[in-house]
This record gives structure tokens, C-alpha cells and sequence, in this order.
């Protein structure tokens, strides 16, 4: 059953409920595709990116969307994660980059439940350039951009594995 229709998320404030329940959702296919996905296939690249750096990536990207969403600026450890992503870490195989991706929601889902719901609509702003963005609008792509890279990681290891 969709993540969704399970009701509402414990402790989470009505107006994210929807970024809560992308981020569960992110984790329950995880859970379902990841167990048996070998580091050889995480990290196979077939002219376009690999498995492995769609968990990667979304664990990350979910991390520096929600320190934005904070009000903060990347640290300089996350911009060395960020020029990392890109290239091969067989070193980590599924149960390693599902760790990663759930502790990256499990405080993902902490921050939303201490998101007060008059903030929402908050100014942020993104990046080097200051792209001009809202608490609500980083949230809300943070669910979404999770959800789009789980279902590229699923779609990349179906390929690969025929």
C-alpha cells in the first residue's frame, strides 16, 4: 500500500504531511529493491548514471535541501559530498547506501516534525546565487526529488538485471 494511504505521519505537521509521506515511501521501495542489488550492479554505468548514485544522491541532495530549508548555508563538507556523487564508490554496496539514505530521512522526518507550520512560507535562499525559494518549496522538492531518485535507482537496477 502507498505510503500515503496509511493515513497521516505520527507527529508531522498537516501542511508537510506530503513531503512525510514521499520520504516513507522513499524508504518502504528501498527496502523492497535494495536488499538484493550487488555492489557490481550499484555501480555498473551504461550511458547513464549509475544505481549506486541515485541513493547516494538522494541521501545527500535530501541533507543540503533541508539545511536550505533551515536558513543555513552547505557546509564545506557538503560541497566536497556534492563533487563526490558523481563518480563510483564500489566500497558501498545496497546495505551501506540504504543506511545512508534512511538515517538522511529518519532526520529529514525529525526536521519536519519541528517544522512550525507559520513558517512555512518563509523566504530561503538556495545555493551560491541565492535562488529565491521558501521553507515549504525546499520541502516539498526534497520529497519529490527523493521519490524521483528511488524510482531511477529501481528503474536502473531492472535494467541491469534484466
Amino acid at each position: 500500500m502507498e505510503a500515503w494511504l496509511n493515513g497521516p505521519v505520527a507527529g508531522i505537521p498537516s501542511i508537510v504531511q506530503p513531503v512525510a509521506h514521499a520520504l516513507v515511501q522513499a524508504r518502504v521501495d528501498i527496502a523492497e529493491h535494495a536488499p538484493a542489488v550487488t555492489a557490481e550492479t550499484l555501480w555498473t554505468q551504461r550511458g547513464a548514471a549509475t544505481a549506486g548514485f541515485h541513493l547516494l544522491h538522494a541521501a545527500n541532495a535530501l541533507d543540503r535541501l533541508f539545511t536550505y530549508a533551515r536558513g543555513e548555508v552547505l557546509t564545506d563538507a557538503q560541497k566536497g559530498t556534492l563533487r563526490g556523487e558523481a563518480v563510483p564508490h564500489p566500497e558501498l554496496d545496497s546495505a551501506a547506501l540504504t543506511a545512508h539514505l534512511n538515517a538522511a530521512i529518519g532526520r529529514a522526518l525529525a526536521q519536519l516534525a519541528d517544522t512550525e507550520p507559520d513558517t512555512v512560507f518563509e523566504e530561503r535562499r538556495v545555493g551560491r546565487s541565492g535562488a529565491p525559494s521558501n521553507v515549504l518549496g525546499l520541502l516539498f522538492h526534497a520529497g519529490e526529488h527523493t521519490t524521483r531518485h528511488v524510482g531511477q535507482f529501481i528503474t536502473t537496477i531492472k535494467l541491469l538485471q534484466g
